[in-house]
């Protein structure tokens, strides 16, 4: 297994930042992913990590070597593009054993290792079929075996996903992690989907503007986002300005234009008097008749988007005068208000639901 490390890497193109001092640490067996919105420059890093392309500064290093000046094959690095580019007049086996024959690997070997490969991405008798005879998902399998037979030290997924319709991605999601634990490979993974990314990743870096925003867990990412840029890309939240009126501990109360707020959370170095923004989750924003006297707001509920299981709530709630439109996931709803109708309700949120963002 292979660790990757970024050392203050920069790409230019012109005088536009492409990638803009990354530092990263990538650990051995490792399941990464590269997240952001298009442009941010996450398929560029990951084409330098490749060695497709070289940083205008900075160093790659792949086991405490460097391996800037080394291409892609003396990195051993194989990536898989969002294209599958499998040969047509190939069935599944002959073209995962295409790099094998590239490398020039003795019969016997090659056939071992294209059978485990088939074996390990569970392509069974469509091993024998051309690819207009398979699924997208069974592509993608041969794609992946394709890269894994080579066994490389680093395997490397731009948006591998992105051509599947939604069934298949999230069957694939299950499926990459799967195999690359089987694997024990290092995998770098390029994608804008958060949702792909939260279901998968061991560890995430969120990019913006060539700089990294915040590294961590999933649920790090998503629970205890850093900024705004963040806690918005993560997912939906509402956002309420405010001041910072008390600090104890991580214990933080802020006003806000429907009274104050109190969080329970470390709260990103906010101190008494500074502008913050709020954000609550609409699914940590519960919605009732009751509910406990720590920040709990009375609530006009004015569109709803009824699930069955779930409702998705629009709701008002006003305080002297303030007044903030919010949005709230009910289970097992009670309410619903729709078509010009409006229900009276109570919402509320823990203070350890609460994050206090200083940007």
């Amino acid at each position: 297994m292979t660790s990757v490390r970024l050392d203050h890497v920069t790409k230019t193109f012109g005088t536009q930042h492409a990638i803009d001092d990354i530092d990263l640490t990538i650990e051995s067996g490792e399941l990464f992913f590269l997240l952001g919105p298009s442009g941010c420059g996450k398929s560029t890093l990951l084409r330098i990590i490749a060695g497709l392309q070289s940083p205008t500064s900075g160093k790659v290093i792949f086991n405490g070597k460097d391996v800037t000046a080394l291409g892609t094959e003396q990195r051993n690095a194989v990536m898989c593009f969002q294209s599958y580019a499998l040969w047509p007049h190939m069935d599944a086996r002959q073209n995962i054993r295409f790099g094998l024959e590239v490398r020039k690997v003795p019969k016997a070997e090659a056939d071992a290792r294209v059978e485990e490969a088939v074996q390990l991405v569970q392509l069974g008798k469509f091993a024998s079929k051309k690819p207009n005879e398979m699924s997208g998902g069974q592509q993608q399998r041969v794609a992946l075996a394709r890269a894994l037979v080579v066994k490389p030290d680093c395997l490397l997924l731009d948006e591998p996903l992105s051509n599947l319709d939604a069934k298949l991605r999230l069957e694939m999601r299950t499926e990459i992690r799967r195999i690359c634990r089987a694997s024990g490979l290092t995998a770098i993974y390029v994608t804008h989907d958060q949702k792909e990314a939260l279901s998968i990743a061991d560890r995430m870096a969120v990019l913006n503007h060539g700089k990294i925003e915040q590294i961590g867990k999933p649920q790090d990412l998503y629970l205890r986002p850093k900024n705004k840029f963040v806690a918005n890309f993560m997912g939906e939240t509402n956002f309420l300005p405010g001041t910072v009126t008390e600090r104890d501990g991580d214990k933080t109360v802020v006003k806000t234009a429907i009274g104050p707020i109190v969080s329970g959370q470390v709260n990103n170095g906010a101190t008494v008097g500074d502008s913050v923004n709020v954000s609550i989750r609409p699914e940590a924003l519960k919605v009732g008749t009751g509910g406990p006297a720590l920040n709990r707001f009375d609530a006009t509920i004015h569109d709803t988007i009824y699930l069955g299981e779930v409702a998705q709530h629009v709701v008002s709630v006003s305080h002297d005068g303030g007044k903030v439109e919010m949005r709230c996931f009910e289970l097992n709803p009670k309410f619903v208000a729709r078509d010009g109708a409006t229900e009276q309700a109570v919402v509320w949120a823990d203070p350890s639901d609460v994050v206090v963002l200083k940007d």
